[in-house]
């Protein structure tokens, strides 16, 4: 395993996030410590590979039920045709090889008071720090949409088999067919994300099925690079994207009737799609509830210095699961928030009080083949609680040429191979 120094950790995170300086350890050589990682994502991997990089003495078990993960971030253009489903699919080899121990089980439980991970085959891991990163769970906002109905109506938030099952009603869905697409409300996992989808499948339906359209029945009467999105419903896809506010549906699909393919609105009105994209309201993953930590809100509070749980001590949540706003539920959030946890664990596991924390986060969307969008922010502590650094970051332009467009979608091609490499590789 290649070990780094402080200087070069540094250097090697700020690639990618934004990790104090202040708040860095010093390569250590003390007795073993343990910490436990629940759940293999773009966080829980990161997480785990930043402290072995920084402290090899730490022992780190990564415990995750699935042999591969497939990223939400660009899945949207597998069902778009562009990207085959095996270029988001990324195993844990390169983990092991900076000697995280990758356990793959389901966790049934957390003794917080023990210090302790159960799983479902019968193990227990004992921890001094234990980091969740379970992703999201649905909510049962929509009356009818059940698990069985997740085969008929795709909601393709988790990706992987869903993904795949989306594409496939895409390609056998007859010309002149409507996709209806339900956005949730907010918060949930990417938000640009649903805006995104109905570009990509537009582009297809475009080039394959010219008769199609995509209809979003939204939940929300504004979302994400909302000015930029219209700009490229209308500039790309005016015969091919609806847009529907939640103002004018009574707030969006309330029920779905699978065995007809018909979703019903809260004014009461019928819409039937030949295929049904449904994706539901969210909350933290499962494994945080059963553990106890989230509150009413069904997300999990943390000390944003170090994104400890303000429920159970010793225990921290990163990514989608826990209250980080203003910094969004998305896949580069995830993988800075692991950067700063991690410098954070192995100070706390040293004895050592962790530095002042920063973070950064961008999300693209590919809006067509040589139009792509941004936006970008950089993020401090301030009074304990995540804030904006005035200046920073920005929106793309709506007036921004079509050359700075076409750069975006390669600068969003190099993220992704830069971001899954720094989470999953050796």
């Amino acid at each position: 395993m290649k070990k780094l120094n402080r200087r070069d950790f540094i250097k090697v995170a700020g690639t990618t996030a934004a990790v104090s300086a202040l708040g860095f350890p010093v390569i250590g050589n003390a007795a073993s410590k343990k910490v436990v990682i629940v759940g293999g994502g773009t966080g829980g991997a990161t997480c785990a590979k930043y402290i072995r990089m920084a402290d090899a003495s730490v022992e780190v078990t990564l415990i995750e039920p699935n042999k591969n993960y497939y990223t939400c971030y660009m899945s949207n253009e597998v069902l778009s045709g562009r990207r085959d489903i095996n270029s988001i699919k990324f195993g844990y080899d390169g983990l092991a090889s900076h000697g995280v121990k990758v356990v793959h089980d389901t966790v049934t439980g957390i003794d917080a008071a023990g210090r302790k991970v159960m799983t479902k085959g019968g193990d227990t891991f004992s921890y001094d720090r234990c980091v969740v990163a379970p992703g999201i769970s649905f909510r049962d906002n929509i009356a009818g949409y059940n698990d069985a109905a997740h085969d008929k109506m795709p909601h393709a938030w988790k990706a992987g088999d869903q993904t795949s099952l989306l594409r496939k009603q895409l390609e056998g869905m007859a010309d002149g067919g409507t996709v209806l697409i339900a956005p949730p409300p907010n918060p949930f996992r990417c938000p640009p994300g649903p805006y995104e989808r109905a570009c990509q499948i537009a582009s297809y339906l475009q080039a394959k099925k010219p008769k199609s359209k995509v209809l979003i029945l939204d939940a929300k009467d504004k979302f994400s690079k909302f000015g930029l999105f219209k700009q490229a419903f209308s500039r790309h896809y005016p015969d091919h994207i609806e847009w529907v506010a939640a103002k004018d549906t009574g707030g969006g699909v309330k029920s779905v009737d699978v065995g007809a393919g018909t979703v019903k609105t809260g004014d009461g009105n019928t819409h039937k799609g030949d295929v049904t994209n449904i994706i539901p309201a969210q909350k933290a993953g499962k494994i945080a509830e059963i553990a106890g930590l989230t509150n009413d809100s069904g997300w999990c509070p943390v000390e944003h210095k170090t994104f400890e749980s303000t429920i159970h001590k010793g225990i921290h949540v990163i990514g989608d699961a826990a209250i980080q706003k203003p910094l969004p539920k998305s896949g580069y959030a995830a993988n800075s928030e692991a950067k700063v946890t991690a410098a954070a664990v192995v100070d706390l596991v040293n004895g050592r009080e962790p530095g002042e924390p920063s973070w950064v986060n961008t999300c693209y969307s590919i809006v067509a083949p040589e139009d792509g969008i941004s936006v970008a922010m950089v993020y401090n502590l301030v009074d304990g609680k995540v804030a904006k650094v005035k200046g920073s970051g920005g929106l793309t332009s709506k007036d921004s040429p079509a050359g700075d467009r076409a750069r975006e979608v390669q600068y969003a091609y190099s993220w992704f191979n830069n971001i899954t490499h720094d989470a999953f590789g050796g």
